[in-house]
């Protein structure tokens, strides 16, 4: 496969029947609105689409989380030709997505599926299906309180689902703590802040069901 100057490959794995599932996108589809990969079980889709400083918001399913993780990424690293440029889960750590040239991004998906099964050996268990199970009923990999919760602001940061006093064309600094069983998530740069309680794991998945976070 031979790539244009402004094509790239892009891979994912789904976490419904494990499939790889691999595309090129050019530039020139990258002009809509949004693009979407979808695995062949219907069970997952990637999405791109653009921010409106032209950058590429991508929407990847998680192979441990309950919610897709959202990134975003310059255009020149999308249509860099250097190797691999991976997009990892921030609570597991685990390779979600791959950009790059047709073999490097195959060589990254094969690594990433040695990598996977050894952890499945290493935790007991036989298959997604089951990492999927355990996520909905405990800690993906034994995810702390600490990881589901910067995992979470992460994610609304990226969404723009988080507002403070800060002007809109600052970059807020989000930061937490935990005091006892309060959560505390505030701005470095304007001080505005929120508190909310956390003193269990339950309390820890309903933040991670969080459509937005108001800073005051």
């Amino acid at each position: 496969m031979i790539l244009s100057p402004k094509e790239t490959v892009i891979a994912y794995r789904c976490p419904d029947c494990g499939s790889g599932i691999m595309s090129v996108v050019g530039a020139f589809a990258l002009s809509g609105d949004l693009i979407k990969l979808k695995c062949s079980c219907g069970g997952s889709e990637l999405h791109i689409s653009r921010t409106s400083d032209k950058k590429l918001r991508l929407t990847v399913p998680c192979l441990v989380c309950p919610k897709p993780h959202n990134y975003v990424i310059s255009q020149n690293t999308f249509f860099s030709r250097e190797g691999v440029f991976t997009l990892s889960c921030t609570v597991s750590g685990l390779p979600l997505c791959f950009i790059g040239t047709k073999d490097a991004v195959s060589d990254a998906l094969d690594e990433a599926t040695r990598e996977l099964n050894a952890l499945l050996e290493d935790a007991g268990l036989d298959g997604l299906d089951e990492i999927r199970e355990n996520s909905e009923t405990s800690d993906p990999f034994d995810a702390s309180i600490d990881d589901i919760i910067r995992y979470t602001i992460c994610e609304l940061e990226d969404e723009g689902k988080i507002k403070c006093k800060c002007p809109t064309t600052a970059v807020a600094d989000y930061q937490f703590e935990i005091i006892d069983d309060t959560l505390r998530v505030y701005c470095e740069k304007c001080g505005a802040s929120v508190t909310l309680p956390m003193s269990d794991m339950a309390m820890a998945h309903d933040f991670l069901l969080s459509e937005s976070l108001e800073l005051t």
